[in-house]
């Protein structure tokens, strides 16, 4: 039995609650009517496929139904971390062996600052 740790429910279950989504970390155009059919044509389509270490979208869909990332290798289908949307990686291709803690926790209070941000003028 394959087991994943949802970071969410925070525990390990079976594979069969998750389903893979795709690439993560694909970054949508900031402005898709000024984007050339080729352009749209690549955002929607064309995904990386790299041997090795790679960040990809799932879901808990029998679970908490929540989307998170996972960073897995694909050569082993050995799953290195998994990580709430909106959080960075620890490890990446450029760093197999994993960033520094401090690091890591600098990118996601980056990505929180963000988000705030884009919520400014929100009412709820």
């Amino acid at each position: 039995m394959f087991l994943i740790y949802c970071p969410y429910c925070e525990e390990h279950r079976e594979e069969e609650e998750f389903h893979p989504k795709g690439q993560a970390h694909i970054a949508r155009p900031a402005d898709p009517e000024a984007c050339s059919d080729e352009q749209w044509g690549d955002y929607l389509f064309f995904r990386d496929n790299p041997r090795g270490i790679h960040h990809e979208l799932w879901v808990h869909a029998v679970g908490c139904r929540k989307f998170f990332n996972i960073t897995r290798n694909t050569v082993s289908y050995e799953i290195l971390e998994t990580y709430r949307i909106g959080e960075q990686p620890r490890f990446t291709a450029e760093h197999p062996e994993g960033k520094p803690a401090g690091k890591v926790a600098a990118g996601k209070v980056a990505a929180e600052s963000e988000a705030v941000s884009r919520q400014e003028g929100v009412k709820a």
